[in-house]
């Protein structure tokens, strides 16, 4: 297996995964072809290096799980970098076999070499799956997170 960075190639297999699941089949178009956004949306990701957008592959190349890592450098914590993980996915196939906990390892050592002094996340409320494995890696609830939606 290997985490590399996603190519504009990857990106329909990687909105089928983020698709597939009961909360990414209400928010995301996961058709062919593909909407033109979600290259758009790559081209922004691609272009800036504080995003990393990752893939990684199974034995025959195929993609078996991908993750974003975002850089937010900020003034507090006396100009601290904080790493953002946003959109994991490992695909259904591959589940329950230690994808995530790899990608998860290979997320906290490249927040480690960037500077970064913490590692955070978000997780929709209704994903208790989630949340049990992102305590697991040791991720605490210490905030309260909210939204405002703006479409």
């Amino acid at each position: 297996m290997k985490i590399r960075p996603a190519t504009k190639k990857d990106i329909p297999e990687i909105v089928q995964m983020i698709a597939n699941d009961k909360l990414g089949q209400l928010r995301e178009s996961f058709q062919n072809p593909l909407p033109q956004e979600y290259y758009d949306a790559f081209k922004n990701i691609d272009s800036d290096p504080n995003q990393e957008l990752m893939v990684m592959e199974g034995d025959s190349d195929k993609i078996i799980g991908t993750l974003q890592l975002s850089f937010i450098q900020y003034l507090t914590y006396q100009g601290g970098i904080r790493a953002q993980i946003e959109a994991v996915r490992i695909h259904e196939d591959h589940r329950g076999k230690g994808i995530g906990q790899r990608l998860f390892e290979w997320a906290i050592q490249r927040a480690k070499e960037k500077g970064g002094h913490v590692l955070q996340l978000t997780t929709d409320k209704k994903r208790p799956e989630a949340i049990n494995f992102y305590e697991k890696l040791g991720f605490k609830a210490s905030h309260e997170g909210m939204k405002l939606h703006l479409l």
